[in-house]
């Protein structure tokens, strides 16, 4: 899957970039018609640890979802949208079998 990662304010390591894709890779495993994502990397400016906002919105045919988490490392947060990815992958999948 084409993932197209975009850091806001910062450069991200090949490192991160790396982690990201494979994660969001495993997502077709849960419904094979994705046909990309874009994922946004934003640091805020706050005093808080949470200040880390991690944002993907992946591409199905006919419809895209968007999930926007915010966490102390970026790691944390795309495991947990990929987690809430997975939930409405296999959701729209589910809906899609009723139709069949």
């Amino acid at each position: 899957m084409k993932v197209n990662t975009q850091s806001v304010n910062f450069n991200a390591d090949q490192k991160l970039i790396n982690f990201i894709q494979k994660r969001m890779d495993k997502l077709e495993m849960y419904y094979d018609k994705v046909i990309k994502s874009d994922v946004f990397l934003k640091v805020e400016n706050t005093s808080g640890k949470e200040n880390k906002i991690f944002e993907a919105k992946v591409h199905v045919p006919g419809d895209s979802f968007i999930v926007k988490k915010q966490c102390k490392t970026f790691e944390e947060g795309t495991d947990m949208a990929v987690a809430s990815l997975e939930r409405q992958l296999k959701k729209r999948k589910e809906k899609l079998r009723t139709y069949l």
